[in-house]
């Protein structure tokens, strides 16, 4: 799909010049890991750390105490509390009605929560009612994109039809106050008689916290509250090393992985959806049924123009998850090892912002290819079936490490070592960034694809990644909240792991010493130059292979007057920088390298 104008992403306005913003080392030092950066107010001038909603950053020792298990997590809190109230939450009879509440699990099929409520309801002949709550506060607290959104309100609207079918109704309401969710969820527990509320688990550690207070509140009021894996194919701490320690690296946690789903079949089972609703629903709950899906709060409006262009790329809603499901496996999947990493070759199944919102579940994609490969085993048979699923496989990972390690839910690295980094915060070059203007064609095709569509192919993004952490030595966590600020498919989990991986901080990740060359990265996915020219007009009068670096090869002045930029940092001097800033963070280094990055 062509382009006729450039789009220029909405860039947050810093409250600071250029190089205004520096570290402050703890101690004077300026090579000692051992007297950390105090990050926490720079942190908070460049919106990394919401105070708002958050503490600062966590201390590196609290990080140890989690992994000493000193300090709870917040998956086990739930778990334990769970099993603490199974035998009481049993016993409760059901009441006037059973409650589903939609979180980011936007479908009928194959929902084991919904499920679950429908049998329950249907035990006892009572109506199955559904909910979901918007709310502003949680959605600027994860830093949910306007796109995404648009994308859950016009999901809910198909949702709410789908259901209405079934003369089961979708309550949706807008909740001001993020505090007051689990409140209101009580509430309409109550007014509706219901003695039962079911969910499906979210790995966050505000959503983990939340669910376990409900637990605990629901049951106070003979209320029972059951929340269900059902994101995930194998649930969070399940899969050990050898040494009864969570995976760290995809390789062995992929060959665990793959071996409990085929010793345990039953995970990869499809839930049956909910039945028809007993006809005096439509009566009782008249007024559910009239109301209509409300608006996108206003701190999460798309504009008139965004609306229009997100609703024609992203058609909304679970059966255009299934026709796209359907498509790939019948006209892609098979060559789609060989073709995956070419942002060009439009190879790829583009469902990602169906497994985020949930109006596709991950187990039914990737039953549905087993089902269509020549062999029955998850890692065998056809080499692109087998690799599209190996690739699914990345979502549970990353899960399982947000469940385990949930101190990078708070603004903290996996290798919570990298914090004594000193990161560059200059906001002229993050701009350039954003605004794919950085003179470097992939890395500004890929962040103009980004802010048209809230969407970029998976080896851009960590092209881009790998640019904005090495190449110019900016907070790798800045970038990190500009793409969950536009995609339309922002996972939290996927992208800090994502981001992690890039910037050299995270579980298995590139090592810190290995750096993309954007220009080699350019020529090898981007041979025929087709994405760039596609999203970066200015260039598309430059003849030839000149199209990857047009100042370096003869080009520029043909850059120049269509006003495309020069590069905003030389690779060579920003590899050689973030090398020694690495390594100097990390004390394996005495010399102070500093410099910063110039338009």
């Amino acid at each position: 799909m062509a382009i006729k104008r450039k789009a220029t992403p909405p860039v947050r306005p810093s409250p600071v010049k250029k190089r205004e913003i520096t570290p402050n080392h703890g101690s004077g030092s300026s090579s000692s890991s051992s007297a950390p950066f105090d990050h926490s107010r720079i942190e908070e001038r460049v919106g990394i750390v919401q105070r708002e909603f958050y503490p600062p950053e966590m201390s590196s020792e609290r990080c140890q105490a989690y992994n000493n298990g000193e300090l709870p997590r917040p998956m086990e809190v739930l778990n334990r509390t769970l099993e603490a109230t199974r035998e009481e939450r049993e016993k409760i009879a059901v009441g006037e009605a059973v409650v589903h509440w939609f979180k980011r699990d936007l479908r009928i099929y194959d929902n084991r929560a919904l499920s679950m409520a429908s049998e329950k309801a249907k035990s006892k002949g009572v109506p199955l009612v559904c909910m979901f709550i918007i709310s502003p506060q949680d959605y600027q607290a994860h830093l949910t994109s306007p796109a995404r959104v648009d994308f859950e309100l016009r999901t809910l609207e198909v949702l709410k039809q789908d259901l209405a079918e079934k003369d089961i109704p979708l309550y949706v309401t807008t909740i001001p106050n993020r505090k007051d969710v689990p409140i209101h969820v009580l509430e309409k527990c109550r007014d509706w008689g219901a003695a039962h509320i079911y969910c499906n688990i979210e790995y966050e550690v505000d959503e983990l916290r939340r669910e376990t207070k409900l637990v605990k509140k629901c049951s106070e009021n003979r209320i029972s509250f059951t929340a269900l894996h059902d994101d995930v194919l194998v649930p969070p701490e399940t899969l050990k090393t050898g040494q009864g320690k969570q995976f760290s690296v995809y390789s062995p946690w992929y060959r665990a992985w793959i071996k409990h789903l085929h010793s345990h079949p039953h995970l990869l089972s499809a839930s049956e959806p909910p039945t028809q609703n007993p006809p005096i629903t439509r009566q009782r709950f008249s007024n559910i049924f009239s109301t209509s899906v409300p608006p996108a709060p206003a701190n999460k409006q798309p504009s008139p123009e965004q609306k229009e262009r997100f609703t024609h790329l992203w058609p909304a809603g679970e059966h255009e998850a299934q026709a796209r499901l359907t498509r790939f496996l019948r006209e892609k999947i098979t060559t789609y090892k060989q073709t995956r990493n070419f942002p060009a070759s439009n190879s790829t199944a583009l469902l990602s912002v169906h497994f985020s919102a949930g109006t596709l579940a991950a187990r039914t994609a990737i039953r549905a290819a087993r089902d269509a490969n020549t062999a029955h085993a998850l890692d065998a048979g056809n080499a692109g079936i087998s690799g599209w699923i190996a690739e699914l496989g990345w979502r549970d990972f990353y899960k399982h490490v947000l469940a385990h390690w949930p101190y990078v839910c708070m603004h903290k690295p996996f290798k919570y070592e990298y914090t004594n980094i000193e990161w560059e915060y200059d906001t002229q070059a993050f701009a350039a960034w954003c605004e794919g203007r950085t003179g470097f064609p992939i890395v500004d095709a890929a962040m103009r694809q980004l802010n048209y569509m809230g969407y970029m192919h998976n080896r851009c993004r960590m092209i881009v990644a790998s640019f904005l952490a090495k190449d110019l030595l900016i907070d790798w966590r800045m970038g990190e909240r500009y793409f969950m600020e536009h995609l339309i498919d922002g996972d939290f989990a996927s992208n800090n792991g994502g981001w992690g991986f890039s910037a050299s901080t995270g579980v298995d990740p590139q090592p810190y010493f290995r750096i993309f060359n954007p220009l080699l990265q350019s020529e090898k996915f981007d041979g025929e130059e087709e994405f760039i020219r596609k999203w970066v007009p200015e260039l598309r009068g430059v003849v030839g292979k000149a199209v990857h670096d047009p100042y370096g090869r003869g080009e520029g002045k043909e850059a120049e007057r269509m006003g495309y930029p020069r590069a905003v940092v030389e690779h060579r001097v920003g590899r050689e920088r973030a090398l020694a800033r690495y390594r100097e963070g990390l004390g394996r280094g005495t010399a102070n390298v500093g410099g910063g990055v110039h338009n």
